[in-house]
């Protein structure tokens, strides 16, 4: 997969078929969209391309109500290439961009392509204000010499599969439901940074993670997988204060299970799998450590088969 600057699309990507969107966690529903696309392109003889936005739009329009996103930049690109397309075309979303009327967007961005086809979910939509429409594309498209259409919403458990309700979810720590929906894991990645070193103390070293991502699980404590330097580990994960120790801000720390060494400054990926229990204060540090050896036991039956 190729990316390029949507203001270099035209002169690279001629006759393709097109989806467009944020895509952010690219889950179930972005990935039929995109496969869709690439198997249209596959059928046409012609590129596949995919048109994104970066940042997210609402952080350029309203700020303060922008959702944290569930994939970075970064791991978004990954997910993308991941499915196949030829291109991946990243448009720089500003404030101006953010003013352009529908046919403005279309007659810049679309046209110039002269695309065989456009893709896009049941809820897309464009232009200033979102005044455009997956209708008002297809009106565009008719008048502009490209076809249109939507794929119908993705549904899973009974649910329409959306990046909100995702959110909502991996928030309410319930990672398990949010990874249907994603179609893998939940995770987070971070750096590991130097600690109290208070877990060492009690018998059970964790990884502090200073988290980079704008998205992160409930309070909690959940059965984990730790990835880094190529490598797969279990762990016992705790996001929360840790109340009986007297952390205050927000924390995420990880218990690797069947490891010993030291990883401070190494950047790691936590794959959150499921929940086992919310965070709570301990009358004692003793009382403390019980309960840590019990969520060891509880990630060992629950990741049992990884």
């Amino acid at each position: 997969m190729k990316t390029i600057n949507s203001r270099l699309a035209a002169r690279e990507i001629r006759g393709a078929v097109l989806t467009l969107g944020n895509f952010d966690g690219v889950h179930l529903g972005h990935q039929r969209i995109i496969r869709k696309v690439v198997g249209r392109a596959k059928v046409l003889r012609c590129a596949s391309a995919v048109f994104t936005f970066e940042p997210h739009p609402l952080k350029v329009v309203s700020p303060g109500a922008s959702p944290p996103l569930i994939a970075a930049p970064e791991e978004k690109i990954k997910l993308i290439a991941g499915l196949g397309p030829n291109f991946l075309i990243l448009a720089k979303f500003t404030k101006g961009f953010a003013e352009k009327h529908p046919r403005e967007f279309v007659e810049e961005f679309i046209v110039p392509m002269d695309v065989k086809e456009v893709w896009v979910g049941h809820d897309f939509s464009f232009g200033k204000g979102k005044a455009g429409t997956v209708s008002h594309l297809k009106s565009l498209g008719a008048e502009l010499g490209f076809k249109v259409n939507m794929i119908p919403a993705c549904k899973k458990d009974g649910h329409i599969v959306s990046s909100s309700r995702i959110r909502a979810l991996v928030k309410s720590g319930e990672v398990k439901k949010a990874a249907r929906l994603l179609g893998r894991g939940f995770s987070v990645k971070g750096v590991v940074v130097r600690g109290k070193r208070t877990g060492r103390a009690l018998g059970f070293p964790t990884a502090n993670i200073k988290v980079k991502s704008e998205l992160v699980p409930g309070k909690g404590v959940y059965a984990a997988y730790v990835f880094f330097s190529g490598n797969t580990y279990r762990a016992a994960v705790n996001v929360g204060t840790a109340p009986t120790l007297g952390v205050v801000p927000l924390c995420v720390e990880a218990h690797l299970l069947d490891f010993k060494g030291n990883i401070y400054g190494k950047i790691i990926a936590v794959e959150f799998v499921k929940r086992l229990r919310d965070e709570t204060g301990f009358a004692s540090k003793e009382a403390l450590v019980k309960m840590i050896a019990r969520d060891v036991s509880a990630v060992r039956k629950t990741l049992s088969r990884g």
